[in-house]
């Protein structure tokens, strides 16, 4: 076996917005994806990937585990024995790649890419310097192109899934779907906050589908309220699943998490509930009509905290009034989309 080996060790959102930049590795030649267990199901979703591997590296994630040396030495002797050409390494900003770069050159890979601020020695053939301003998509792209790799003819860029529909049932006609949690829980609102907003929508005629993974089930089903309106779909769908249940929303209302850019990936319109701890311009949903709400001058911001750092949680205390306007905007109850 050979081919490029793309590697993306981060949560399912940020290998979405990989995507495109792995459309363009694919373009050269066959391309295997190594993901964090975090970001697998998402890196199986995306096209022009022939094979997912997964790694958790001690480097990187939410809660990173200890280092295994076992696993990592069975990680190189995995590469090792695909014989890859070459490794494209993505990461976000503020991440070094040069702990995997070490381990792609200890399994033989002879070209290695990525983006680095440290001084990356003998570790990098491509050592890639990012523009300022650029989104996160963007980002991984222009890594792609100094490597050497281009989206084909007529790819726009725009993210995108490999999901077919499952069957998880939905309310028959329009409905919008509002995500309260947050793998990262500076970036969701209060539940208070994210019930009155179903309820605000729920007042407003809309029918609404509460979703959330497996632990997010107690709030979901908070949330939801038991108002008659407002369906609870939380811990029912996997990653492919919930994409089925967000192409055919009207539109998302979520904060700066996965499901964003999942949304994004299947078309559909966001109401952005942004929390600046991270840059807006780096991670707003991509692609897609967005409203992106949330006070972006906040104290938090630029902080990356992972726990809001300011009492109330201030930045996503968002009158649901004005959510609600955004989805009217995005879209009306005619139906059509406003870009």
């Amino acid at each position: 076996m050979s081919g490029i080996l793309a590697v993306r060790l981060d949560a399912d959102g940020d290998v979405l917005l990989t995507g495109p930049a792995v459309r363009a590795l694919a373009a050269s030649g066959p391309v295997d994806v190594l993901a964090a267990p975090a970001g697998a199901a998402a890196a199986r979703l995306l096209p022009g990937v022939r094979e997912v591997l997964t790694f958790d590296a001690p480097w990187s994630g939410y809660a990173p585990p200890p280092v295994d040396a076992p696993a990592v030495r069975d990680l190189v002797a995995r590469l090792a024995g695909r014989r890859y050409a070459e490794a494209v390494v993505f990461t976000s900003f503020h991440q070094s790649p040069l702990p995997m770069a070490l381990l792609a050159r200890l399994a033989g890979i002879g070209r290695v890419a990525a983006t680095s601020v440290d001084y990356p020695g003998s570790l990098l053939d491509v050592r890639h310097h990012r523009p300022d301003g650029l989104h996160e998509v963007e980002a991984a792209l222009d890594l792609a192109r100094a490597a050497g790799h281009r989206l084909p003819p007529g790819d726009d860029g725009r993210l995108a899934v490999e999901a077919s529909a499952a069957d998880v049932r939905t309310p028959d006609g329009p409905y919008v779907v509002v995500h309260p949690g947050a793998s990262v829980p500076a970036r969701a609102p209060r539940r208070e906050v994210a019930r009155e907003i179903v309820a605000e929508l729920a007042r407003r005629g809309r029918r609404v589908v509460v979703t959330g993974g497996p632990a997010e089930t107690a709030l979901a089903r908070e949330v939801a309220h038991g108002d008659p309106r407002a369906s609870d779909l939380s811990g029912r769908t996997d990653l492919a699943g919930l994409a089925g249940v967000l192409a055919r929303a009207s539109c998302v209302v979520v904060g700066n998490t996965g499901p964003a850019h999942l949304a994004a990936a299947v078309g559909t319109p966001v109401v952005s509930l942004f929390s600046p701890v991270v840059p807006a311009a780096r991670w707003a949903p991509w692609g897609v009509p967005t409203v992106l709400l949330g006070d972006q001058g906040a104290p938090c911001a630029g902080t990356r905290a992972r726990a809001c750092p300011v009492p109330g949680h201030p930045c996503l205390d968002i009158d649901p009034e004005a959510v609600a306007d955004a989805v009217d905007l995005l879209a009306p109850v005619s139906g059509e989309v406003l870009a």
